[in-house]
């Protein structure tokens, strides 16, 4: 203040506030909140916007800013008045702020730049303010416009929010709730969709690319991405930069990509990693659209390369760029329009139908090489070395509208967004499939030069992440060739039932045990002989393909001596490409598409669809078709409606746990009386118990209850024993608390320290646990057991990612092994499963409502023929620092969380 009133201590803003973003033509931007010493940015700013946009802003002539006003825009507490600022290169192209007006309710307002209007800042804005209020308790948002602003009117009615409008004094009023409903959510996917895409989309569809670091020496790499750019005859133009040559393999060489007199797209960088920063700012002046950092040196290295890493991602996003790399292998693109080999791979594939994206690069080159002798082919390849920026989401975003691209395959070395990874991909995975390789996944490691959070996930959890994505999931490299062949030349298979055809006995039986190690079921076997003619394998692949009963064939063809096999060759192939069954073969132990079974592909392929992939092992065929048999069950299992929890109440859960968490930065375990009120709110009714430490103590405990008690000792060490002679059921009356009390004493080593508890008899039931967690990478997890020692030290749990489906949870219950229990086993009553199924449902909601809960376990719940009883449970409670990855707005990952100084 100015007045001599005492200054009031402004809170700076959180620091997630401030985020990356990616605008509607695929550029990038720095959204952040406004800050004091913004003045001089706020006064440019404003003189670059013109009069019209100023009066829509304003109703009224406001040429420029007066200090005052300058200074009342500027400064802001955070909280009563919020603003975010859009920069650009350094400048301010965009401003967005809200002013509470009334308890819940705030005036929303935006300025963008008139030459940056029309890319979607508007929308991204009110994106951010919107979260920024609700986590200010904000739940209305108002905002007056002017009539003939019809592109800010249409902004707020294309938020997906629910809209209503009034008009009075020559002005139009917008009010409309903040809450993320799942409209607002699904059109802000939309536009996440349409912006990750379209900023990959340069990458594979460049005009101009220049070379930065192109050499004339010819053992560079300089000189190798000249080679290959011009060898896989790119149809765009070729620009080579080297500040110390005139010319580079008979092209003029530029000093700067500044100096190219054309525009230029892309830019391929191949300087020492000090340099790189150099070359960014190069770029950005000229306008490039993105950049491909081969160079190493980064993050791979250590401390120093990721700092260098950090800065080089943050000055690129800065300046609109998108990144692959850095330490990367590069784009291929084989579309024979574009034909761009921005890579160190001499190996241009043949044009194909799948998509690859991979992040080491030496790998690449083996996958590339590997993709050719398969005879495979591919549509477009990225090696992400570091992943910095350019991650796989962003290729799935591009796969899934790219109609060149029917099958997706992906070595994972990380997962830097697994909970948006598993939202798109489950989307993609609904038009076509998504066959992925994870490394690490027993040790969980990350490579050098990989920034992520840390998994506290078990292996299981990110298994069925993937399971419930779709994606096909395989263990190894040879499996997800084998996979995609099949994917990209047949059809799908209509179910699990198997015809296996072949001229070797003993080859059939290796297939058929195969078969049912997978999951398969073999419903015909046919075995021709050895001298079994072309004609009899017709006979005999048209029979199994015409029955109703089989739902996919295995060939099986050993050629006698002597003969070549071409014969039965032309069969296959005429059967394959007129079945609309698949069918895999093993035909003279060779692997991927051999000649003889290709069928000629009229986009230009290496092989077209119905072409007949062939496996050096019958067990490899069987098990690649098993894959795909799991992917055509859950492609045609429907989802079911997103699960109902019932009367529950997630504000006043949230007040709860913001009043637990009160002045406490550290994690906190619930008390009792703070866990069952918790429960409460999702409508889970917690049993009360009552602590004992003597008989004394049980006997009243027992008689407050009115008897029908249970008398346990509650210590780890002594409840989970397989005799479960730590509980006492069906006590009433005094005598029988008695000798309860000196049966237990005497099994526990020590009875002060048992931790016995009374609590009411519960009806008779099959103990089941339920557990959820926050994962610092995955957000909410949830998990599902029958309760025992013998399951745990099994490990037979199975694991869900929220939000979940009506199918998710009803799978949840019956993957795991000890299932049979709860559905009649042995002649006992099936249980209520319908309850269990409600209470699953209950946790994951709390769960993903809840990021503040670190921990919740029922621990211990009887699921009768009548329902479900909670006994037991524990809950932990921490302050939220960092929004998890995937929430309600669009923001790239944050290099300067990810990469430690």
């Amino acid at each position: 203040m100015t007045d001599g009133t005492p200054t009031q201590e402004i809170k700076p803003p959180p620091a997630h506030w401030e985020s990356d973003v990616i605008l509607r033509d695929g550029r990038t931007a720095h959204i952040r909140p406004i800050r004091a010493d913004d003045e001089q940015l706020m006064v440019e700013f404003y003189s670059r916007v013109s009069d019209q946009s100023k009066y829509y802003r304003f109703f009224s002539p406001m040429p420029t800013l007066s200090e005052r006003d300058v200074r009342r825009f500027t400064h802001v507490d955070h909280h009563q008045r919020v603003a975010l600022v859009m920069l650009l290169q350094g400048r301010m192209i965009a401003v967005g702020r809200y002013d509470v007006v009334a308890p819940q309710e705030a005036e929303v307002a935006f300025l963008v730049e008139d030459q940056h209007q029309g890319r979607g800042i508007a929308q991204l804005l009110l994106e951010h303010l919107a979260q920024a209020g609700r986590e200010r308790g904000v739940e209305r948002f108002l905002a007056e416009v002017l009539p003939d602003n019809s592109r800010m009117i249409q902004t707020f009615r294309d938020a997906g929010y629910r809209v209503a409008s009034g008009y009075a004094d020559g002005v139009i009023t917008l009010e409309f709730p903040i809450d993320p409903t799942d409209t607002a959510i699904g059109v802000m996917h939309n536009r996440e969709h349409v912006a990750e895409s379209a900023s990959i989309h340069r990458f594979f569809h460049p005009a101009s690319v220049a070379i930065v670091g192109a050499s004339r020496r010819q053992d560079t790499i300089g000189q190798l991405l000249v080679r290959n750019l011009v060898n896989a005859d790119f149809a765009g133009r070729v620009y080579v930069v080297n500040p110390s040559a005139n010319a580079v393999s008979g092209m003029p060489a530029y000093k700067s990509v500044n100096d190219i007199p054309d525009e230029v797209d892309v830019a391929i960088v191949a300087v020492p990693a000090d340099a790189v920063t150099d070359v960014v700012l190069d770029c950005a002046a000229k306008g490039v659209h993105g950049l491909i950092v081969i160079s190493s040196g980064f993050a791979e290295t250590g401390d120093e390369g990721r700092r260098r890493q950090r800065h080089l991602v943050g000055l690129s996003r800065s300046y609109g760029l998108r990144l692959i790399g850095p330490n990367c292998l590069g784009v291929i693109n084989t579309d024979p329009t574009v034909s761009v080999n921005a890579s160190l791979s001499s190996v241009m594939p043949a044009r194909g139908r799948a998509g690859f994206f991979c992040q080491s690069g030496a790998l690449g080159s083996a996958i590339l090489e590997k993709v050719k002798n398969r005879g495979l082919g591919i549509s477009t390849f990225v090696s992400a070395g570091n992943r910095a920026d350019v991650s796989g989401n962003d290729l799935l975003q591009y796969w899934e509208e790219d109609d060149a691209t029917e099958v997706v395959m992906m070595y994972l070395e990380s997962i830097g967004n697994p909970r948006k990874f598993s939202r798109i991909a489950r989307r993609v995975s609904l038009r076509k499939p998504i066959v992925a390789v994870r490394s690490g996944r027993t040790t969980q490691g990350v490579p050098m030069g990989h920034t992520v959070r840390r998994i506290d996930a078990p292996q299981a959890a990110v298994d069925a992440m993937f399971r419930q994505a779709g994606v096909i999931q395989v263990d190894t490299l040879e499996e997800m060739f084998d996979v995609a062949q099949l994917l990209a030349h047949q059809p799908l298979p209509r179910g699990r039932r198997v015809a296996i055809v072949g001229n070797s006995d003993a080859l059939g039986l290796l297939a058929a045990d195969a078969a049912a190690a997978v999951g398969l079921v073999v419903n015909r076997s046919v075995a021709l002989g050895a001298d079994a003619t072309a004609e009899d394998f017709e006979d005999a692949l048209d029979e199994a393909i015409d029955d109703p009963d089989i739902d996919s064939v295995v060939a099986v063809y050993i050629p006698p001596l002597h003969v070549t096999g071409d014969e039965v060759a032309n069969v296959l192939a005429a059967v394959g490409e007129q079945s609309d069954k698949p069918l895999v073969s093993s035909f003279l132990g060779a692997e991927g598409i051999p000649e003889l079974l290709r069928v000629p592909d009229v986009a230009g392929s290496t092989a077209g669809r119905g072409s007949v992939p062939s496996y050096p092992a019958v067990e490899a065929a069987v098990r690649a078709l098993a894959r795909v048999v799991d992917y055509a069950v859950w492609l045609r299992t429907p989802d079911g409606a997103p699960t109902d929890p019932g009367d529950v109440d997630p504000a006043a859960a949230r007040q709860l746990v913001q009043r637990i968490l009160l002045d406490r930065p550290e994690e906190v375990l619930l008390d009792r009386e703070q866990l069952t009120e918790l429960l409460a709110t999702y409508d889970i009714d917690l049993w009360p118990v009552v602590p004992v430490a003597s008989l004394k103590e049980a006997q009243a405990a027992a008689k407050d209850l009115d008897w029908d008690v249970v008398l346990k000792a509650t210590a780890a060490s002594v409840r989970e024993r397989p005799d479960r002679q730590h509980v006492w059921r069906n006590i009433d009356s005094a005598s029988e608390m008695k000798e309860a009390w000196g049966t237990l004493t005497a099994f526990v080593p020590d009875p002060a320290a048992a931790a016995f508890v009374v609590q009411k008899n519960a009806p008779a039931g099959v103990p089941i646990s339920i557990r959820s967690f926050e994962d610092p990478l995955f957000g909410p997890v949830v998990s599902f057991g029958i309760s025992g020692p013998i399951i745990e030290l099994l490990g037979d749990w199975s694991y869900r990612i929220p939000p979940l489906g009506e199918h998710d949870v009803a799978s949840m219950i019956r993957e795991v092994k000890s299932s049979p229990l709860l559905f009649g086993y042995r002649g006992a009553r099936p249980v209520d499963v319908g309850a269990i199924e409600q209470l699953i449902t209950k946790v994951a909601h709390l769960q993903n409502d809840l990021p503040e809960v670190s921990a919740l376990e029922l621990s211990l719940a009887l699921s009768g023929v009548d329902g479900v009883t909670v006994l037991t449970a524990a809950a932990r409670v921490a302050p939220v620092r960092d929004p998890r990855p995937d929430s309600f707005v669009r923001r790239l990952p944050d290099v300067g969380a990810t990469l430690p100084d």
